[in-house]
């Protein structure tokens, strides 16, 4: 394993910016692993700490392909990390929305840049990524369809679900969309939790990059084969809404088979304990997405289904 410092960045108010790498094997640039850009996403650069570490015991070992190599970068965004804050402490914009940056700009599009330059030229590139939306979903890989993705590649972690997903005007300025433009595989594979650790998820993910690596013949691993992933597209989920206000209570968890009109969750009234409003689902399906906000207001996104065929 070499520790490296992939880039320094002077800033206004604090010390200067080190972002740090992990480097694995030698050879062609098979695999960039990115884990926390955003300042709560303390799973994901958890996730990529047990990835070096167990990395760092395969080269060891001698587990580790010879003429590949591999990079993870378990945190860019330490500053937000250290202050609890989302997004870039001192003008709130999202790292993740500056790609491929722009090395004379906002502090934030040269972090984008900076990071990109260094990262770019891998064939495969996972990020652990985190939904804007509060909540739980299903352990998944998501792909980008941006006509340059491989989605029978996502198979290849043994999650599962692949999602596909049609990118908007904001996915365009994401690593994973620019990953692809410049012709690198890329996946954002999705855990449970963001800003707490989910022991059983983080193991999961761990062990989806490995065996991702293995099937490559990139890593010697030996794991059980995972699950035959059913690719979902992301516009024929269906969203449940909340009609109103109040302490949620929810009553079924993300990956759960539901059946039509089962009460998914109720909305309490928060001064009288009284039900304001039950959540049914609309058809047969699984949970693939939960709100976990313990008060919602009217018109939140509180349960994402994947419908059932024929239901």
């Amino acid at each position: 394993m070499k520790q490296e410092t992939l880039f320094v960045l002077d800033t206004p108010y604090r010390q200067k910016l080190h972002v740090e790498g992990f480097r694995f094997g030698r050879g062609e640039k098979s695999l960039c692993v990115v884990g926390a850009m955003r300042g709560n996403e303390v799973q994901q650069m958890y996730i990529c700490s047990q990835l070096v570490r167990q990395l760092k015991w395969m080269e060891h070992h001698g587990d580790i392909s010879s003429g590949y190599e591999i990079l993870v970068v378990p945190c860019v965004n330490h500053f937000s990390i250290n202050v609890g804050s989302r997004f870039w402490a001192m003008d709130g914009t999202d790292i993740n929305r500056m790609f491929p940056g722009y090395d004379a700009g906002e502090t934030t599009q040269r972090i984008a840049s900076a990071l990109f330059e260094a990262v770019k030229d891998y064939q495969y590139g996972v990020h652990f990524a985190s939904s804007h939306m509060s909540g739980e979903p299903v352990p998944h890989v998501r792909v980008l369809d941006t006509g340059y993705q491989n989605a029978d590649l996502a198979n290849l972690f043994g999650l599962p679900y692949v999602m596909l997903r049609k990118p908007t005007p904001y996915d365009t300025t994401t690593l994973s969309y620019n990953w692809q433009v410049w012709e690198t595989n890329a996946f954002s594979i999705y855990t449970k939790t963001t800003a707490t650790i989910d022991e059983a998820s983080a193991q999961e993910a761990v062990t989806a990059v490995l065996r991702f690596l293995s099937r490559l013949g990139i890593v010697k691993y030996n794991c059980h084969n995972g699950y035959i992933s059913t690719l979902v597209h992301e516009e024929a989920l269906t969203n449940v809404m909340t009609p109103c206000g109040g302490i949620f209570r929810r009553l079924v968890d993300p990956g759960q088979f539901v059946e039509y009109r089962q009460v998914l969750g109720q909305l309490l009234d928060p001064f009288t304990g009284e039900v304001r409003a039950e959540l049914t689902s609309p058809t047969n399906g699984t949970v693939f997405f939960a709100v976990d906000y313990a008060l919602v207001t009217e018109h939140t996104t509180a349960f994402r289904i994947i419908r059932r065929l024929h239901s």
